[in-house]
Protein backbone atom coordinates (compact mmCIF):
# COMPACT_ATOMS: atom_id res chain seq x y z
CA UNK A 1 0.00 0.00 0.00
CA UNK A 2 1.38 3.30 -0.89
CA UNK A 3 2.18 5.96 1.84
CA UNK A 4 -0.43 8.46 0.37
CA UNK A 5 -3.03 5.50 0.33
CA UNK A 6 -1.88 4.72 4.02
CA UNK A 7 -2.01 8.33 5.17
CA UNK A 8 -5.56 8.85 3.93
CA UNK A 9 -6.81 5.21 5.33
CA UNK A 10 -5.65 5.80 8.47
CA UNK A 11 -7.18 9.22 8.00
CA UNK A 12 -10.48 8.29 7.07
CA UNK A 13 -11.01 5.63 9.82
CA UNK A 14 -10.14 8.86 12.46
CA UNK A 15 -12.78 11.22 10.41
CA UNK A 16 -14.90 8.26 10.70
CA UNK A 17 -14.43 7.66 14.38
CA UNK A 18 -14.64 11.49 14.77
CA UNK A 19 -17.85 11.81 13.49
CA UNK A 20 -19.38 9.23 15.75
CA UNK A 21 -17.59 10.92 18.92
CA UNK A 22 -18.46 14.25 18.03
CA UNK A 23 -22.52 13.28 16.82
CA UNK A 24 -21.95 11.41 21.02
CA UNK A 25 -20.33 14.44 22.38
CA UNK A 26 -22.82 16.90 21.19
CA UNK A 27 -25.51 14.36 22.59
CA UNK A 28 -23.40 14.59 25.79
CA UNK A 29 -23.64 18.27 25.84
CA UNK A 30 -26.92 18.96 24.86
CA UNK A 31 -28.09 16.79 27.80
CA UNK A 32 -26.05 18.54 29.95
CA UNK A 33 -26.95 22.07 29.10
CA UNK A 34 -30.64 20.81 29.51
CA UNK A 35 -29.77 19.25 33.09
CA UNK A 36 -27.27 21.75 34.55
CA UNK A 37 -28.93 24.77 33.02
CA UNK A 38 -26.79 28.56 32.27
CA UNK A 39 -25.45 28.59 35.81
CA UNK A 40 -24.32 24.89 36.60
CA UNK A 41 -23.23 24.76 33.41
CA UNK A 42 -20.58 27.49 33.55
CA UNK A 43 -19.80 25.18 37.02
CA UNK A 44 -18.72 22.67 34.36
CA UNK A 45 -16.58 24.85 32.37
CA UNK A 46 -14.48 26.98 34.76
CA UNK A 47 -13.79 23.37 36.32
CA UNK A 48 -12.42 21.87 32.84
CA UNK A 49 -11.34 24.80 32.08
CA UNK A 50 -9.21 25.18 35.23
CA UNK A 51 -8.11 21.72 34.86
CA UNK A 52 -7.21 22.42 30.76
CA UNK A 53 -5.58 25.24 31.92
CA UNK A 54 -3.13 22.90 34.25
CA UNK A 55 -3.25 20.10 31.85
CA UNK A 56 -1.91 21.94 28.70
CA UNK A 57 0.50 23.67 31.07
CA UNK A 58 2.31 20.37 31.88
CA UNK A 59 1.45 18.94 27.98
CA UNK A 60 5.13 19.35 26.89
CA UNK A 61 4.20 19.01 23.51
CA UNK A 62 4.55 15.29 24.46
CA UNK A 63 2.17 14.04 21.38
CA UNK A 64 4.61 15.37 18.61
CA UNK A 65 7.57 14.74 20.81
CA UNK A 66 6.62 11.04 20.76
CA UNK A 67 5.84 11.20 17.26
CA UNK A 68 9.00 12.19 16.36
CA UNK A 69 11.02 10.79 18.30
CA UNK A 70 9.86 7.70 17.39
CA UNK A 71 9.96 7.93 13.77
CA UNK A 72 13.88 9.26 14.12
CA UNK A 73 16.52 6.48 14.48
CA UNK A 74 18.18 7.66 17.69
CA UNK A 75 16.83 4.85 20.21
CA UNK A 76 15.68 1.54 20.91
CA UNK A 77 11.64 2.13 20.05
CA UNK A 78 10.69 -0.19 22.90
CA UNK A 79 13.01 1.39 25.55
CA UNK A 80 12.03 5.13 24.62
CA UNK A 81 8.31 4.07 24.81
CA UNK A 82 8.48 2.63 28.27
CA UNK A 83 10.48 5.83 29.15
CA UNK A 84 8.17 8.29 27.61
CA UNK A 85 5.31 6.62 29.64
CA UNK A 86 7.35 7.13 33.02
CA UNK A 87 8.20 10.35 32.33
CA UNK A 88 4.73 11.33 31.51
CA UNK A 89 3.29 9.84 34.87
CA UNK A 90 5.81 11.52 37.15
CA UNK A 91 5.67 14.84 35.93
CA UNK A 92 1.76 14.71 35.95
CA UNK A 93 1.53 13.20 39.61
CA UNK A 94 3.49 16.31 40.46
CA UNK A 95 1.82 18.66 38.52
CA UNK A 96 -1.57 17.61 38.71
CA UNK A 97 -1.90 16.88 42.50
CA UNK A 98 -1.22 20.74 43.07
CA UNK A 99 -4.03 21.77 40.80
CA UNK A 100 -7.05 20.98 43.73
CA UNK A 101 -5.03 23.24 46.20
CA UNK A 102 -4.28 25.82 44.14
CA UNK A 103 -8.65 26.07 42.84
CA UNK A 104 -8.19 26.95 47.33
CA UNK A 105 -7.33 30.89 46.33
CA UNK A 106 -10.35 31.11 43.29
CA UNK A 107 -13.51 32.86 43.91
CA UNK A 108 -15.34 29.95 43.15
CA UNK A 109 -18.06 28.10 44.42
CA UNK A 110 -17.47 24.81 47.31
CA UNK A 111 -19.35 22.82 44.43
CA UNK A 112 -16.53 23.81 41.51
CA UNK A 113 -13.52 23.30 43.96
CA UNK A 114 -14.96 20.00 44.83
CA UNK A 115 -15.22 18.70 41.64
CA UNK A 116 -11.70 20.53 40.43
CA UNK A 117 -10.48 17.76 43.30
CA UNK A 118 -11.53 14.54 41.54
CA UNK A 119 -11.78 15.69 38.08
CA UNK A 120 -7.72 15.53 38.21
CA UNK A 121 -8.41 11.64 37.74
CA UNK A 122 -9.51 11.98 34.33
CA UNK A 123 -6.98 14.58 33.50
CA UNK A 124 -4.10 12.27 34.37
CA UNK A 125 -6.13 9.60 32.32
CA UNK A 126 -5.56 12.16 29.77
CA UNK A 127 -2.08 13.02 30.17
CA UNK A 128 -1.39 9.59 29.79
CA UNK A 129 -2.76 9.52 26.91
CA UNK A 130 -0.88 11.85 25.41
CA UNK A 131 2.15 9.13 25.22
CA UNK A 132 -0.27 6.52 23.47
CA UNK A 133 -1.47 9.11 21.00
CA UNK A 134 2.00 9.69 19.49
CA UNK A 135 2.97 5.97 19.80
CA UNK A 136 -0.35 5.10 17.54
CA UNK A 137 0.44 8.25 15.24
CA UNK A 138 4.34 6.22 14.46
CA UNK A 139 2.20 3.12 13.89
CA UNK A 140 -0.10 4.73 11.68
CA UNK A 141 -2.67 3.08 13.65
CA UNK A 142 -5.04 5.54 14.50
CA UNK A 143 -7.95 3.63 14.58
CA UNK A 144 -7.53 2.64 17.69
CA UNK A 145 -7.45 6.20 19.36
CA UNK A 146 -10.70 6.86 17.27
CA UNK A 147 -12.17 3.40 19.02
CA UNK A 148 -10.86 4.52 22.26
CA UNK A 149 -12.75 8.06 21.86
CA UNK A 150 -15.91 6.81 21.08
CA UNK A 151 -15.80 4.00 23.79
CA UNK A 152 -15.18 7.07 26.23
CA UNK A 153 -18.09 9.34 24.96
CA UNK A 154 -20.77 6.36 25.02
CA UNK A 155 -19.76 5.66 28.97
CA UNK A 156 -20.19 9.62 29.15
CA UNK A 157 -23.79 9.53 26.88
CA UNK A 158 -24.89 6.76 29.17
CA UNK A 159 -23.73 8.10 32.36
CA UNK A 160 -25.28 11.24 31.92
CA UNK A 161 -28.73 9.26 30.87
CA UNK A 162 -28.82 7.83 34.01
CA UNK A 163 -27.83 11.44 35.99
CA UNK A 164 -30.60 12.84 34.21
CA UNK A 165 -33.00 9.91 35.26
CA UNK A 166 -31.92 9.63 38.95
CA UNK A 167 -31.92 13.41 39.21
CA UNK A 168 -28.41 13.51 40.52
CA UNK A 169 -26.23 15.86 41.67
CA UNK A 170 -23.88 18.36 39.75
CA UNK A 171 -20.87 16.57 41.06
CA UNK A 172 -22.27 13.22 39.79
CA UNK A 173 -22.27 14.56 36.29
CA UNK A 174 -18.42 15.26 36.88
CA UNK A 175 -17.69 11.45 38.05
CA UNK A 176 -19.22 10.68 34.75
CA UNK A 177 -16.99 13.17 32.52
CA UNK A 178 -13.94 11.20 34.90
CA UNK A 179 -15.16 7.88 34.14
CA UNK A 180 -14.82 9.18 30.38
CA UNK A 181 -11.26 9.55 30.47
CA UNK A 182 -10.51 6.73 32.15
CA UNK A 183 -12.66 4.52 29.76
CA UNK A 184 -10.57 6.17 26.94
CA UNK A 185 -7.48 5.72 28.54
CA UNK A 186 -8.63 2.34 28.99
CA UNK A 187 -9.17 1.36 25.47
CA UNK A 188 -5.59 2.58 24.27
CA UNK A 189 -3.72 1.24 26.91
CA UNK A 190 -4.97 -2.41 26.32
CA UNK A 191 -4.55 -1.56 22.35
CA UNK A 192 -0.95 -0.78 22.62
CA UNK A 193 -0.13 -4.07 24.18
CA UNK A 194 -0.79 -5.54 20.83
CA UNK A 195 2.38 -3.31 19.19
CA UNK A 196 5.10 -3.19 22.75
CA UNK A 197 5.18 -4.42 26.43
CA UNK A 198 4.01 -1.37 28.33
CA UNK A 199 5.68 -0.66 31.77
CA UNK A 200 7.44 2.36 33.13
CA UNK A 201 10.95 3.23 32.43
CA UNK A 202 13.23 5.34 34.41
CA UNK A 203 16.18 5.81 32.70
CA UNK A 204 18.31 9.14 33.16
CA UNK A 205 20.15 9.64 29.88
CA UNK A 206 16.74 9.33 27.83
CA UNK A 207 15.01 11.11 30.35
CA UNK A 208 17.36 14.20 29.41
CA UNK A 209 16.93 13.70 25.43
CA UNK A 210 13.48 13.54 25.76
CA UNK A 211 13.93 16.76 27.53
CA UNK A 212 16.09 17.93 25.49
CA UNK A 213 13.41 17.40 22.75
CA UNK A 214 10.53 19.10 24.13
CA UNK A 215 11.96 22.02 26.39
CA UNK A 216 11.36 24.24 23.31
CA UNK A 217 7.72 22.64 22.75
CA UNK A 218 7.27 23.32 26.61
CA UNK A 219 7.92 26.92 27.24
CA UNK A 220 5.81 27.25 24.02
CA UNK A 221 3.07 25.82 25.45
CA UNK A 222 3.64 27.66 28.91
CA UNK A 223 2.75 30.73 26.94
CA UNK A 224 0.62 29.23 24.62
CA UNK A 225 -1.96 28.19 27.13
CA UNK A 226 -2.50 31.99 28.57
CA UNK A 227 -4.14 32.44 24.89
CA UNK A 228 -5.84 28.99 24.84
CA UNK A 229 -7.41 29.26 27.83
CA UNK A 230 -7.03 32.36 29.74
CA UNK A 231 -9.97 33.54 28.12
CA UNK A 232 -12.42 31.58 29.97
CA UNK A 233 -10.63 31.46 33.16
CA UNK A 234 -10.38 35.34 33.63
CA UNK A 235 -14.09 35.22 32.02
CA UNK A 236 -14.82 33.17 35.51
CA UNK A 237 -13.21 35.87 38.00
CA UNK A 238 -13.97 38.86 36.39
CA UNK A 239 -17.91 37.66 35.43
CA UNK A 240 -20.94 35.79 36.49
CA UNK A 241 -20.54 31.83 36.27
CA UNK A 242 -23.89 32.01 34.05
CA UNK A 243 -21.41 33.97 31.33
CA UNK A 244 -19.21 31.72 31.59
CA UNK A 245 -21.72 28.77 30.16
CA UNK A 246 -22.97 30.99 27.89
CA UNK A 247 -19.37 31.71 26.64
CA UNK A 248 -18.60 27.95 27.01
CA UNK A 249 -21.17 26.60 25.25
CA UNK A 250 -20.20 28.50 22.08
CA UNK A 251 -16.59 27.37 22.81
CA UNK A 252 -17.61 23.71 23.05
CA UNK A 253 -18.53 23.94 19.21
CA UNK A 254 -15.34 25.35 18.64
CA UNK A 255 -13.63 22.76 20.83
CA UNK A 256 -15.29 19.78 18.28
CA UNK A 257 -14.20 21.72 15.21
CA UNK A 258 -10.60 22.22 16.27
CA UNK A 259 -10.21 18.83 17.27
CA UNK A 260 -10.30 17.23 13.39
CA UNK A 261 -6.71 19.59 12.95
CA UNK A 262 -4.82 18.19 15.66
CA UNK A 263 -6.25 14.63 14.31
CA UNK A 264 -4.98 15.48 10.45
CA UNK A 265 -1.43 17.02 11.85
CA UNK A 266 -1.31 14.50 14.22
CA UNK A 267 -0.98 11.81 11.19
CA UNK A 268 1.47 14.03 8.78
CA UNK A 269 4.00 14.55 11.35
CA UNK A 270 5.85 11.41 11.77
CA UNK A 271 5.98 11.91 7.85
CA UNK A 272 7.13 14.94 7.84
CA UNK A 273 10.00 14.41 10.06
CA UNK A 274 10.94 10.73 8.80
CA UNK A 275 11.56 13.06 5.46
CA UNK A 276 13.25 16.05 6.72
CA UNK A 277 15.38 14.36 8.90
CA UNK A 278 16.54 11.94 5.85
CA UNK A 279 17.29 15.08 3.50
CA UNK A 280 13.95 13.65 1.24
CA UNK A 281 12.96 17.22 -0.07
CA UNK A 282 10.41 16.12 -2.86
CA UNK A 283 8.93 13.46 -0.45
CA UNK A 284 8.93 16.42 2.31
CA UNK A 285 7.50 19.10 -0.05
CA UNK A 286 4.50 16.99 -1.08
CA UNK A 287 3.46 16.00 2.23
CA UNK A 288 3.79 20.07 3.61
CA UNK A 289 1.71 20.70 0.67
CA UNK A 290 -0.67 17.97 1.17
CA UNK A 291 -1.46 19.19 4.65
CA UNK A 292 -2.02 22.74 4.11
CA UNK A 293 -4.40 21.62 1.45
CA UNK A 294 -5.82 19.02 3.27
CA UNK A 295 -6.34 21.53 6.47
CA UNK A 296 -7.75 23.94 4.28
CA UNK A 297 -10.00 22.09 2.82
CA UNK A 298 -11.63 21.21 6.27
CA UNK A 299 -11.11 24.76 7.32
CA UNK A 300 -12.24 27.44 5.39
CA UNK A 301 -15.83 25.35 4.99
CA UNK A 302 -16.25 25.30 8.63
CA UNK A 303 -15.98 28.87 9.50
CA UNK A 304 -17.99 29.66 6.78
CA UNK A 305 -20.87 27.06 8.09
CA UNK A 306 -20.32 27.91 11.64
CA UNK A 307 -21.16 32.01 10.67
CA UNK A 308 -24.43 30.95 8.73
CA UNK A 309 -25.64 28.33 10.88
CA UNK A 310 -24.60 29.56 14.16
CA UNK A 311 -28.54 30.56 15.85
CA UNK A 312 -29.61 26.99 14.56
CA UNK A 313 -26.69 25.33 15.86
CA UNK A 314 -27.26 26.96 19.53
CA UNK A 315 -31.10 26.12 19.41
CA UNK A 316 -30.21 22.28 18.19
CA UNK A 317 -27.95 21.85 20.61
CA UNK A 318 -28.37 24.06 23.85
CA UNK A 319 -32.00 25.63 23.55
CA UNK A 320 -33.03 29.03 23.79
CA UNK A 321 -31.67 29.42 27.15
CA UNK A 322 -28.30 29.72 25.74
CA UNK A 323 -29.46 31.43 22.71
CA UNK A 324 -26.66 34.49 23.89
CA UNK A 325 -24.41 32.35 22.65
CA UNK A 326 -24.84 32.71 18.79
CA UNK A 327 -22.62 35.97 18.74
CA UNK A 328 -19.80 34.66 20.67
CA UNK A 329 -20.05 31.36 18.04
CA UNK A 330 -19.73 33.20 15.31
CA UNK A 331 -16.81 35.79 16.38
CA UNK A 332 -14.86 32.43 17.37
CA UNK A 333 -15.67 30.67 14.11
CA UNK A 334 -12.95 33.09 12.46
CA UNK A 335 -10.92 31.41 14.98
CA UNK A 336 -11.13 28.36 13.47
CA UNK A 337 -9.21 29.14 10.34
CA UNK A 338 -6.07 30.47 13.01
CA UNK A 339 -6.13 27.44 14.81
CA UNK A 340 -5.93 25.64 11.64
CA UNK A 341 -3.39 27.19 10.24
CA UNK A 342 -1.17 27.25 13.42
CA UNK A 343 -1.89 23.10 13.85
CA UNK A 344 -0.19 23.06 10.00
CA UNK A 345 2.79 25.47 10.84
CA UNK A 346 3.32 24.47 14.17
CA UNK A 347 3.59 20.49 13.64
CA UNK A 348 6.09 21.56 10.56
CA UNK A 349 7.98 23.34 13.09
CA UNK A 350 8.41 20.14 15.03
CA UNK A 351 8.81 18.11 12.17
CA UNK A 352 11.64 20.21 11.33
CA UNK A 353 13.44 20.47 14.27
CA UNK A 354 12.91 24.83 14.60
CA UNK A 355 11.02 24.17 17.77
CA UNK A 356 13.24 27.16 19.52
CA UNK A 357 12.96 28.95 16.63
CA UNK A 358 8.98 29.79 16.94
CA UNK A 359 9.21 30.46 21.10
CA UNK A 360 9.37 34.16 20.40
CA UNK A 361 6.00 33.62 18.65
CA UNK A 362 4.44 31.91 21.23
CA UNK A 363 5.64 34.34 24.10
CA UNK A 364 4.73 37.61 22.77
CA UNK A 365 0.77 35.91 21.38
CA UNK A 366 0.94 35.14 25.28
CA UNK A 367 1.64 38.71 26.44
CA UNK A 368 0.20 40.62 23.77
CA UNK A 369 -3.26 38.49 24.27
CA UNK A 370 -3.33 38.59 28.46
CA UNK A 371 -2.95 42.08 28.28
CA UNK A 372 -6.14 42.24 25.80
CA UNK A 373 -7.80 39.81 27.56
CA UNK A 374 -7.03 42.00 31.11
CA UNK A 375 -8.20 45.34 28.76
CA UNK A 376 -11.45 43.95 27.22
CA UNK A 377 -13.21 41.06 29.31
CA UNK A 378 -13.89 43.73 31.98
CA UNK A 379 -15.36 45.98 29.56
CA UNK A 380 -17.03 43.73 27.13
CA UNK A 381 -17.02 40.19 29.03
CA UNK A 382 -17.12 37.21 26.41
CA UNK A 383 -17.26 39.47 23.42
CA UNK A 384 -14.31 40.86 24.47
CA UNK A 385 -12.78 37.38 25.62
CA UNK A 386 -14.24 35.94 21.98
CA UNK A 387 -12.34 38.83 20.14
CA UNK A 388 -9.03 38.49 21.79
CA UNK A 389 -8.75 34.42 21.15
CA UNK A 390 -9.70 35.52 16.91
CA UNK A 391 -6.62 37.46 17.22
CA UNK A 392 -4.45 35.53 19.19
CA UNK A 393 -4.85 32.04 16.60
CA UNK A 394 -4.44 34.54 13.41
CA UNK A 395 -1.38 35.92 14.90
CA UNK A 396 0.06 32.48 15.75
CA UNK A 397 -1.02 30.94 12.71
CA UNK A 398 0.44 33.32 10.04
CA UNK A 399 4.04 34.13 11.77
CA UNK A 400 4.23 30.45 12.46
CA UNK A 401 3.60 30.11 8.78
CA UNK A 402 6.40 32.97 7.76
CA UNK A 403 9.08 31.07 10.00
CA UNK A 404 8.36 27.65 9.04
CA UNK A 405 8.38 28.66 4.65
CA UNK A 406 12.11 31.00 5.76
CA UNK A 407 13.36 27.74 7.54
CA UNK A 408 12.39 24.93 5.13
CA UNK A 409 12.27 27.32 1.87
CA UNK A 410 9.63 25.94 0.41
CA UNK A 411 6.69 27.94 -1.10
CA UNK A 412 3.40 26.95 -0.48
CA UNK A 413 0.90 26.58 -3.80
CA UNK A 414 -2.50 28.84 -2.83
CA UNK A 415 -4.21 28.13 -6.08
CA UNK A 416 -6.28 24.94 -3.95
CA UNK A 417 -6.73 27.38 -1.31
CA UNK A 418 -8.75 29.88 -3.70
CA UNK A 419 -10.40 26.98 -5.20
CA UNK A 420 -11.88 26.07 -1.72
CA UNK A 421 -12.80 29.46 -0.67
CA UNK A 422 -14.89 30.19 -3.94
CA UNK A 423 -16.35 26.23 -3.04
CA UNK A 424 -16.98 27.71 0.29
CA UNK A 425 -18.93 31.13 0.01
CA UNK A 426 -20.66 29.31 -2.81
CA UNK A 427 -22.16 26.84 0.01
CA UNK A 428 -22.46 29.81 2.19
CA UNK A 429 -24.53 31.15 0.29
CA UNK A 430 -26.85 28.67 -0.32
CA UNK A 431 -27.52 28.25 3.04
CA UNK A 432 -28.28 31.16 3.90
CA UNK A 433 -31.03 31.61 1.32
CA UNK A 434 -32.62 28.08 2.61
CA UNK A 435 -33.44 29.28 6.70
CA UNK A 436 -36.49 27.76 6.83
CA UNK A 437 -35.21 24.24 6.61
CA UNK A 438 -34.18 22.03 9.50
CA UNK A 439 -30.29 22.54 10.71
CA UNK A 440 -29.80 18.60 9.99
CA UNK A 441 -30.76 19.42 6.20
CA UNK A 442 -29.14 22.55 6.29
CA UNK A 443 -25.90 20.66 7.45
CA UNK A 444 -25.71 17.57 4.82
CA UNK A 445 -26.81 19.99 1.71
CA UNK A 446 -24.16 22.44 2.95
CA UNK A 447 -21.51 19.00 2.63
CA UNK A 448 -23.31 17.85 -0.51
CA UNK A 449 -23.00 21.59 -2.44
CA UNK A 450 -19.17 21.83 -1.14
CA UNK A 451 -18.63 18.32 -2.13
CA UNK A 452 -19.88 18.44 -5.36
CA UNK A 453 -17.86 21.91 -6.50
CA UNK A 454 -14.66 20.77 -4.84
CA UNK A 455 -15.12 17.50 -7.23
CA UNK A 456 -16.26 19.68 -10.03
CA UNK A 457 -13.48 22.39 -9.70
CA UNK A 458 -10.69 19.47 -9.57
CA UNK A 459 -9.58 20.60 -5.74
CA UNK A 460 -8.60 16.82 -5.68
CA UNK A 461 -7.13 15.30 -8.83
CA UNK A 462 -8.81 12.13 -10.06
CA UNK A 463 -5.69 10.51 -9.52
CA UNK A 464 -5.22 10.73 -5.76
CA UNK A 465 -8.99 10.08 -5.23
CA UNK A 466 -8.21 6.79 -7.25
CA UNK A 467 -5.14 6.29 -4.91
CA UNK A 468 -7.38 6.65 -2.01
CA UNK A 469 -10.17 4.98 -2.73
CA UNK A 470 -8.29 2.03 -3.94
CA UNK A 471 -7.68 -1.02 -1.27
CA UNK A 472 -4.75 -3.15 -1.38
CA UNK A 473 -3.10 -5.42 1.23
Amino acid sequence: MSTTRKVAHNTAYQLIGKITSTLLGLVAIAMMTRYLGVEKFGWYITTMAFLQFIGILIDFGLIPVTAQMMSEPDHDKDKLFKNLLGFRFVTAILFLGIAPLFALLFPYPTEVKMAIGFTTIAFLGIAMNQVLIGFYQTKLKMHIQAIGENVGRIVLVVGLWLVVHNQASFLTVMWVVVLNSLAYTIVLWLGAKKYTSISFGFDWVIWKSIMKKMWPIAISIVFNVVYLKGDTLLLSIFRTQAEVGIYGAAYRVIDILSQTAMMIMGVMLPLLAFNWSRNLKNEFKKYFQMSFDTMMLLAVPMMVGTIVLANKIVLFIFEKEFIASVLPLQILSLAVFGLYLGAVFGHTAVAINKQKQTMWIYISDAIITLVGYLIFIPMYGMYGAAGMTVFSELYAGILLFFTVRYYTGETLQFKTLGKIIFASLVMGATLWFLPQLNIILLVLLGILVYGTIIILIKVVSKETLKEILTLKQ
